[in-house]
């Protein structure tokens, strides 16, 4: 699933290409790309007053003080294309916008959706209504470091599973929850409730510069399912230290990566820099 970094790309890029242009025509082409609200009329003569993004969520603000939020779920992407383009077998939903571009929701999973919804505050800001419980991510301008790292502390339950929880920090998946955790040297088993708090926000300000140097990369791609809206992949996945990596040396000490099961998932982690306490 993309995580912050990929969605801060795909919402840079649409930002180009959308913001400030009025939507003339929508329509969905798979009922689950929809499931939340099967009707797209909303989108019909509304103009795209910015797009926003918090966490792996991102929505186009429209000028009736609605949105259309997008979940990328597992495969989706959000693409601009010339209206003579040839369709795409997993095309879900398109809008047409007064620039002549066409914007398209490709998703071959159909874990995605696109959801016309209305706004509501949250953490000091509206947001669309369906991601009020989401929290503060990473690279928010106005999130306060010491008081996530307080709120983490808090916690009696292993670090990586903290920072996976989306109403905690939002944006961490996978990836850069293990990248994080390599960078400062935690396990991702530690409790949260025995680090020092100087250890946390020293965790999570590693984990802003493991996104920012994603970001400059254009996210991390394994295969042709995460691309930004022109098409193109990120390049991320080749300065990988822990993820992934697994029976490859550390690129610190030299032990091997290990990896282990983690929350139906995988934890990817140096067993010489990275020791359980």
């Amino acid at each position: 699933m993309p995580e912050l970094p990929e969605v801060e790309v795909v919402r840079r890029g649409l930002a180009d290409h959308v913001q400030g242009r009025t939507i003339l025509a929508a329509a969905a082409l798979h009922p689950r790309a929809v499931r939340h609200n099967p009707s797209l009329e909303g989108l019909l003569g509304r103009r795209v007053e910015g797009v926003d993004r918090r966490g792996k969520f991102l929505w186009l603000r429209l000028d009736d003080g609605t949105a259309l939020l997008v979940h990328l779920g597992m495969s989706g992407q959000m693409l601009i294309k010339d209206p003579d383009a040839p369709s795409h077998t997993h095309l879900r939903a398109r809008a047409v916008l007064d620039s002549g571009y066409e914007l398209w929701f490709v998703d071959q999973r159909t874990f995605g959706y696109w959801w016309v919804t209305s706004m509501a505050p949250s953490h000091g800001v509206m947001v669309p209504e369906p991601v009020t419980h989401i929290a503060r991510d990473l690279l928010d301008p106005d999130l306060d470091l010491e008081e996530l790292a307080r709120a983490i502390k808090a916690k009696h339950t292993e670090i990586k599973r903290v920072l996976l929880n989306q109403e905690i920090v939002s944006g961490i998946g996978n990836i850069y929850a293990d990248e994080m955790l390599w960078a400062a040297r935690i396990h991702g088993r530690q409790l949260a409730h025995r680090l020092r708090l100087g250890r946390i926000v020293e965790l999570l300000q590693q984990g802003q510069a493991v996104m920012t140097r994603a970001l400059a990369q254009g996210g991390t791609s394994f295969d042709a399912l995460y691309v930004n809206v022109n098409g193109e992949s990120g390049y991320f996945d080749v300065s990988l230290n822990a993820y992934g990596q697994q029976g490859k040396p550390c690129s610190r000490c030299g032990t091997e990566i290990v990896r282990e099961e983690f929350a139906n998932r995988g934890s990817h982690f140096c067993p010489q820099c990275q020791r359980r306490h």
